[in-house]
């Protein structure tokens, strides 16, 4: 009773608290009104004092500095000064109400009261009706962050930013509604509430023509490029109802028409009409107008090119049907930066600041005359040609590679083939490299030229283990593909080893139980520093041991017996102008030492001596992929080689005809006999045989000699957005100069699988077709002293493939692209069983994850239609899983 009490005597005193205010305000105003005051005349005030209420989280003395009042300051009531500090209070937009008051007035002095109403805070948003992963997004793209401010204008805006989302998506009954209601864990806020309710897709049922008759139906729904009617068989475009894409392609049908001489085509209307809550039908009225031919076409201001140069460039001539499309592009192709049109003739020779306009000059009857004027202005030269954003690349790799010098002319063309060049060093994101024109100066006909760039990783590590080949193998890799040998003895410069002089240096282990691998690679691009002449030295050594099973099945490996490939090669590549400067003629010369002790393993007849390798490789290459080398858009890859060793059979007197009679002779016994002799005798002379064979072979092939020409051909065609096709064709075929001695038992052709090789024995070429089992489309020997079915490799092959790969992301950390293919190919043991149309076909999809790092990573899935050159198969390949490592792009 006593604390019911209490309460009663504390709420009697609140309200009458209350009641004194209310009094003493209408005090006031009664004595301002008895004293004559006009508030709408305002009388000038000594400001006495302020006090804010209604403050909840904002502290009272910052409210008051933000009004910029103070006490003692003359103040008309009411007034401009009044106004303006309401005005900048509501333009926070962190308060939905303010109010001023005057608590009493004594003399010439005025005592006011700030009254704020704070705008709740936002403290939590919960979101129905949309996957779990996308809501983080809807926050984030909403900017709905706790703690800020819940204002009308957010809400509506949130609404409006989710409804329009969704209906770009096609989902035109999309609705979204917003509630708020009160946190009672804080003070002042309020918690969020978002129903999305997006529906079905609504699906254009029709498209409807009216008025149409040079045009039919079919070809204006044809220039409809992403507003497409329903139909069952469309899967790779759906006939979703997007606004933006709508009005696109209504100009598009404008253009279709443009195309065709109808230069007067318009849209009378275009309504949609719903048919049900999922369908709609569009109804476009179009005028069409008569058809127009192109009549004369005179240039009008050119002194630089003749009248003759500029209409070969512009290529339409006098009575051809009207095209507003095609003109406009030959005039300037924003389409293409590198296009062939009157803009890029002019600004590729020196004129940024020309200007080209197209004009109609009379229209009689059905013909169109036009003029086209041309203001040409100054020859326009590069002032300053400077690069930033290079932290590690050294500015003369960079410059070195750069077609656009201080003092040259101003060059479109030049600065397109710089960024592609920089592109494709590697070290720096190919998406990001910007060129900035600054500084235009029209009269003094100068411009400067700023290369913004992204450095990205250009060092990968390869450092893997696995098992396979009977054991444990492990891998030790590094690349780094922007090296400083220069700078190899300063210890400063390794970071962690020396950067920036754009030179290649990469260092590979490989060992199990039964191989090892070692290679070492250095590389300069700019021998000398002067000119693009790329130096390249390469050494390798590779080892095979011996190895057999035990009777428990175990592999015992003998590392007294084995075989071994000790390599070396150095080469020249230089950059040449003719035909064009894409072109790369190289050289290189090479040796190779087989090395064999106690060992066959099927790919050679004899198992102890060595072999010799010395030859000389010619290449011929253009290369114009690009921009980015790990996704290139457009271009195309050329490369054809020719690999030749000495003649020795012609100068060294041995009569290798007689010793290829015996190996047949031999080998003609040894399959007699069979692997398993019956006798004794028979088992003796099978030994001899083989000893026979084993040293016959080692005579022949004591010194290599061949011949190799391979070619391979990839194209890059950019179809739509940054969806790219390549095509790739290739070839290869190993000679003999002397038919007595054949072909050699290295350097041949192994196809089929991921094309990947951990190691190579014998020079030979990994080839890939994909839906196969690595190397399964090689051709298939017996071993005269096994009698084992053997790959020995094909001496030549041909495949052929096409690639569509699209990109899910180019980011400099990591690049990834799907993709699916179509590949054909072969290999055959020479000339007289080769058939160009005798193919294994594949089909599947893959993916590819270019890291910095770790180079490229990916997988594909393939099926093979056909079976391998295995005699005992039968069927189909069938689905074959390809992991790709470190293989080029």
């Amino acid at each position: 009773m006593e604390k019911l009490a209490n309460n009663s005597i504390e709420l009697i005193k609140n309200s009458t608290q209350v009641y004194l205010k209310l009094l003493l305000l209408l005090f006031f105003t009664a004595q301002s009104f008895a004293q004559e005051t006009s508030f709408e005349d305002g009388k000038e005030y000594i400001l006495g004092g302020l006090t804010v209420s209604g403050l909840q989280s904002y502290n009272e003395q910052t409210v008051k500095t933000y009004t910029g009042l103070r006490v003692g300051q003359p103040i008309t009531v009411p007034g401009d000064q009044i106004s303006a500090v309401i005005k900048k209070l509501w333009s926070l937009e962190l308060f939905s109400d303010v109010n001023f008051y005057y608590t009493k007035i004594e003399g010439n002095q005025i005592f006011l009261e700030l009254n704020i109403l704070e705008r709740p805070t936002l403290s939590n948003v919960t979101v129905y009706g949309v996957k779990k992963r996308k809501v983080e997004d809807i926050i984030n793209d909403t900017d709905l962050k706790k703690g800020k401010k819940i204002t009308e204008s957010l809400i509506a805006n949130t609404k409006n930013y989710l409804q329009n989302k969704y209906k770009k998506q096609g989902f035109l009954n999309a609705q979204v509604h917003i509630v708020t209601a009160s946190d009672t864990t804080g003070t002042n806020t309020e918690n969020m509430v978002i129903n999305v309710k997006k529906g079905d897709k609504v699906k254009i049922r029709n498209i409807v023509f009216e008025g149409n008759e040079k045009l039919t139906d079919k070809r204006l729904r044809k220039s409809l490029k992403k507003t497409k009617k329903k139909k069952i068989y469309r899967f790779w475009k759906k006939s979703k109802y997007i606004e933006a894409d709508y009005r696109e392609d209504l100009s598009n049908m404008v253009d279709a028409y443009a195309e065709r001489g109808y230069r007067d085509a318009r849209i009378l209307s275009d309504t949609f009409v719903k048919v049900d809550e999922n369908n709609i039908d569009l109804r476009i009225n179009v005028e069409e107008g008569d058809k127009y031919y192109f009549g004369d076409i005179n240039f009008v201001g050119n002194s630089v090119y003749t009248d003759r140069q500029l209409s070969q460039v512009l290529g339409i001539r006098k009575g051809s049907t009207y095209n507003g499309v095609l003109l406009k592009k030959r005039v300037a192709d924003d389409s293409k930066p590198d296009g062939q049109d009157l803009t890029n003739l002019y600004q590729n020779n020196g004129y940024l600041f020309s200007s080209i306009n197209p004009v109609e000059v009379s229209a009689v009857n059905d013909t169109i005359d036009f003029e086209i004027r041309i203001i040409e202005g100054k020859e326009t030269f590069l002032d300053h040609v400077t690069v930033v954003g290079n932290d590690k690349t050294n500015d003369h790799v960079i410059f070195r590679e750069l077609r656009t010098r201080p003092g040259q002319k101003y060059s479109k063309d030049n600065i397109v083939r710089s960024i592609r060049e920089l592109g494709q060093l590697g070290f720096f994101d190919a998406e990001q490299i910007t060129p900035d024109i600054q500084n235009p100066d029209p009269n003094a006909g100068t411009v400067d030229i700023q290369y913004s760039l992204v450095e990205s990783g250009s060092s990968q590590i390869e450092l893997q283990g696995g098992f396979g080949g009977g054991g444990f193998i492990g891998t030790l890799g590094l690349s780094f593909s922007n090296f400083s040998l220069k700078n190899i003895f300063n210890g400063e410069a390794y970071k962690p080893v020396p950067m920036g002089d754009g030179q290649t240096f990469a260092l590979r282990l490989q060992a199990s139980r039964t191989f090892r691998v070692y290679s070492l690679n250095f590389a300069e691009p700019w021998l000398g520093g002067k000119k693009p002449v790329r130096f390249n030295l390469s050494l390798s050594r590779t080892q095979q041991f011996a190895t057999s099973f035990t009777n428990r099945g175990r592999i015992d490996v003998d590392k007294d017996r084995g075989f071994a490939i000790t390599g070396i090669s150095a080469g020249l590549a230089k950059r040449v102008q003719w035909p064009d400067d894409f072109f790369t003629i190289s050289h290189s010369a090479s040796y190779q030492l087989y090395d064999f002790n106690d060992f066959n393993n099927g790919l050679f007849n004899f198992g102890n001596g060595s072999s010799n390798s010395l030859s000389y490789t010619l290449g011929i290459s253009r290369s114009s992929q690009g921009p980015s080398r790990i996704f290139p858009l457009t271009g195309s890859n050329f490369e054809l080689t020719a690999k030749f060793t000495p003649p020795y059979s012609l100068f060294g007197g041995k009569d290798f005809k007689q010793i290829r009679s015996d190996i047949d002779d031999i080998t003609a016994r040894l399959f007699e006999i069979g692997p398993s002799p019956a006798t004794a005798e028979e088992q003796i002379e099978f030994a001899d045989l083989s000893n026979q064979l084993e040293l016959l072979e080692e005579e022949r092939f004591k010194l290599l000699e061949f011949y190799k020409i391979k070619f391979k051909g990839d194209w890059y065609t950019n179809l739509v957005d940054k969806l790219v096709l390549r095509t790739n064709a290739e070839f290869g075929f190993l000679g003999s100069y002397n038919n007595d001695i054949g072909a050699v038992p290295f350097e041949r052709f192994f196809v089929g699988g991921d094309g990947l090789g951990n190691f190579t024995l014998d020079g030979r070429d990994v080839i890939q077709l994909r839906g196969y089992e690595n190397s399964s489309l090689t051709p298939f020997s017996t071993n005269p002293v096994t009698g084992n079915q053997e790959r020995d490799g094909g001496t030549i092959y041909n495949k052929f493939s096409m690639e569509l790969r699209y990109p899910l992301t180019l980011k400099p950390s990591a690049s990834i692209y799907a993709l699916s293919f179509l590949e054909a190919g072969n290999a055959f043991n020479n000339f007289s069983e080769y058939n160009p149309f005798e193919l294994k076909r594949s089909a599947g999809v893959g993916l590819r994850i270019f890291m910095p790092a770790f180079g490229l990573l990916g997988i594909d899935f393939g099926y093979g239609f056909d079976t391998d050159a295995n005699p005992s198969s039968s069927g189909p390949s069938g689905w074959q899983t390809h992991f790709i490592i470190g293989q080029q792009f």
